[in-house]
Order: structure tokens, then C-alpha cells, then sequence
């Protein structure tokens, strides 16, 4: 997720399922690049592909997704949950 390309394939294939050539036509890098980046993003469990004839649709697997959502999720509890500590630190620090 930490790489633009990356998330640029991400927000296309929120909108509709796509070729690789159709994502290499919307995007400033090549065919071959895109075919890498959905390599890692299948390999994540975020994307998955279905041949139709000749052509490889690729698509959000809504799995993977949901799995990436929880663990954001549960960084961001721990991160709010480590802030509110630290805060509640200071004021007692602060305190005479």
C-alpha cells in the first residue's frame, strides 16, 4: 500500500474491474509494471483476477480488503489508545 502505483490501481479497481491493459492506459507507467503490481496485490489477497477469453480481469477481492480495513483499524485503536496515555501522563505531570 506504501507505493503510488500501487494505490492508483486500487482506487481504478474500486470503480470497475479492469484489464491490465486498460489500468497501463490510465497510468504513467508501463504494461509490464502494472502486470508486476497486481502480482503483489494478488499475493496479498487484495486483488484477484478471472480469465475471460483472452484477457485476465482483475478486481478488488473484497476479503482481503475487509482484512487490510481491520488491521488499520487496529493500528489506529492502539495509536489513539497510546496518544490518550501519554496525554493523560503529561497532565499528571503537570500537576503539583
Amino acid at each position: 500500500m506504501g507505493d503510488r502505483t500501487r494505490r492508483a490501481i486500487l482506487e481504478r479497481l474500486a470503480e470497475r474491474p479492469c484489464a491490465v491493459g486498460e489500468l497501463a492506459e490510465q497510468l504513467p507507467v508501463s504494461r509490464p509494471a502494472v502486470s508486476q503490481h497486481l502480482k503483489v496485490l494478488k499475493d496479498t489477497g487484495l486483488v484477484s483476477d478471472e480469465t475471460i477469453g483472452t484477457r485476465r480481469i482483475y478486481r478488488l477481492n473484497p476479503a482481503g480488503v475487509q482484512a487490510l480495513r481491520d488491521q488499520l483499524e487496529t493500528f489506529w485503536n492502539r495509536a489513539i489508545a497510546d496518544y490518550d496515555t501519554v496525554i493523560a501522563e503529561a497532565s499528571r505531570e503537570d500537576q503539583p
